[in-house]
C-alpha cells in the first residue's frame, strides 16, 4: 500500500534500521576498546602532540553512538507508524507528509509547516 508516493516504507525502514544498529553497534565496540586499551594507562594524552587525545576520541564515539540510537528510535517510531497505518500522516494537524519529505526524511513524523514551525 502507497503511503504519499512511498511504496514500501516497511522495507526501506527496516534497511535504515539494520544500518543504524550497525553504527551504534560499532562506536560501542570502539568505545569499549577505547576504555580497555586505556585502562592502568597513565598516558598523558591531552599534552601529546601526535595523536588525538582520549576525550576528544571519547567525546566522537560518544555522539555517533548517541546519533545512532537517536536514529534508531525514530525509526523505530515509524515502523509503529506504518503498522498502525498513520505512516505518512503528520502528528501534528493530520494532512499527509509530502513524498519528498517522506524520501528525504523516512522517519518524519510532521509535515514540512509543522516542522518549521516547531524547528525540526
Amino acid at each position: 500500500m502507497p503511503y504519499h508516493g512511498v511504496a514500501d516504507p516497511h522495507a526501506r525502514l527496516e534497511d535504515l534500521r539494520v544500518e543504524a544498529l550497525a553504527r551504534a553497534e560499532s562506536a560501542i565496540a570502539a568505545l569499549t576498546q577505547l576504555t580497555h586499551d586505556r585502562e592502568g594507562s597513565n598516558d598523558d594524552d591531552e599534552h601529546d602532540p601526535e595523536g588525538v587525545t582520549l576525550s576528544s576520541e571519547w567525546s566522537r564515539l560518544t555522539g555517533l553512538a548517541d546519533a545512532a540510537q537517536a536514529e534508531l528510535r525514530q525509526i523505530e517510531d515509524a515502523l509503529v507508524r506504518v503498522d498502525a497505518g498513520t505512516y505518512g500522516v503528520c502528528a501534528s494537524c493530520g494532512r499527509g507528509i509530502p513524498s519528498g519529505r517522506l524520501q528525504a526524511r523516512p522517519f518524519a513524523e510532521l509535515c514540512v509547516p509543522c516542522a518549521e514551525k516547531s524547528g525540526r
